[in-house]
């Protein structure tokens, strides 16, 4: 994708732009796959998002032109946001029978608006301070936010005081979404 110009932000529709990008995506491999995804556990999407985001850390610390298969961070960042909404219908619907393309389609639309509602809400309240984070300081947050995740679907989701695996999801999509603004406008 060809990178834009940023000096004016318009985060709602770079945040539509990515979210209709991953979309896209999404759809295709519908297409291709089915809604074969649904005999996942949640535990076992965190584990592939976690290695998703562990391969950006890697070809961030050696450099893409060390990385063996070509294809650069975005299409991980972009399998981020899918797989985390993937999770998010798993939650909502828990592992099963394979539904049809429509309803997935309308459960990723779902999983995506609560995610944007959350960002709204918090980009409002920090004042767009991810617009000054660096790219591998998401990474960082996501790996962080997985292992919460892991650590908190080791306790059968019960937390003390934290939010629980639904919010760390979200919160994944949107630091990821947060990559692909940064990676397609530029700094």
């Amino acid at each position: 994708m060809e990178k834009k110009d940023n000096s004016v932000h318009d985060t709602d529709k770079e945040f539509s732009e990515m979210i209709s990008l991953c979309r896209g995506i999404f759809e295709k491999k519908l297409e291709d796959y089915g809604t074969s995804w649904r005999v996942m556990r949640p535990s076992s999407l965190t584990d592939q998002i976690y290695i998703k985001a562990r391969r950006i850390r890697s070809i961030e610390e050696m450099g893409e032109s060390a990385a063996k298969i070509d294809e650069g961070i975005e299409p991980e960042f972009i399998g981020i946001v899918n797989y985390c909404a993937i999770s998010l219908i798993q939650l909502k619907l828990g592992a099963g029978e394979q539904i049809d393309k429509k309803e997935a389609l309308k459960l990723y639309d779902e999983a995506l608006n609560s995610a944007t509602s959350l960002m709204n809400n918090k980009n409002h309240d920090y004042d767009e301070a991810w617009r000054f984070m660096r790219i591998s300081s998401f990474t960082d947050i996501i790996l962080q936010k997985l292992l919460r995740t892991k650590e908190i679907e080791d306790h059968n989701g019960k937390t003390l005081i934290s939010e629980g695996v639904e919010a760390n999801y979200m919160d994944m999509i949107n630091y990821a979404l947060f990559a692909l603004i940064k990676l397609n406008y530029g700094k």
